[in-house]
């Protein structure tokens, strides 16, 4: 009897330790520096979004009149492929997605035209892990 319960005892362990372990693959840190550095050119990096287990995830930022903006997607492989960023007006306007039919683009551009806030979301199709991070960059 004793041996039955340490043995069910050890399983619960190895069970939840298997959990925790699955969990923590997810570690947006590590596509940070190489999302980072997929900014093109002349890009300068202003902020970065970090996606841990969202399916889908919402943010916002002040974008500045004749500004060209850059948002790149890493997922945790640090390519876009499966992540979906969609780009809002502070209307809640569809402005860009980086969805072109069933392509994934890496990023989505745009110039903006009159200051404010903007939105974007980033998902997650096809039951892919939410694992990765959204960089925003700007050049004038």
């Amino acid at each position: 009897m004793k041996n039955a319960m340490k043995i069910q005892y050890l399983i619960a362990l190895l069970i939840c330790f298997g959990i925790q372990r699955a969990q923590a693959q997810c570690d947006p840190d590590k596509q940070m520096s190489g999302c980072v550095s997929k900014l093109a050119a002349g890009y300068t990096f202003l902020k970065s979004y970090k996606i841990n287990g969202e399916k889908e995830i919402e943010y916002s930022y002040v974008f500045t009149k004749d500004t060209n903006y850059l948002l790149n997607l890493c997922n945790k492989n640090g390519e876009s492929q499966n992540m979906v960023v969609t780009l809002y007006d502070a209307n809640r306007n569809k402005i860009a997605s980086n969805l072109i039919g069933d392509k994934y683009l890496p990023a989505i551009g745009y110039r903006c035209g009159a200051t404010g806030i903007y939105y974007f979301t980033i998902s997650f199709q096809n039951n892919f892990e939410p694992c990765g991070v959204s960089v925003l960059g700007f050049k004038r």
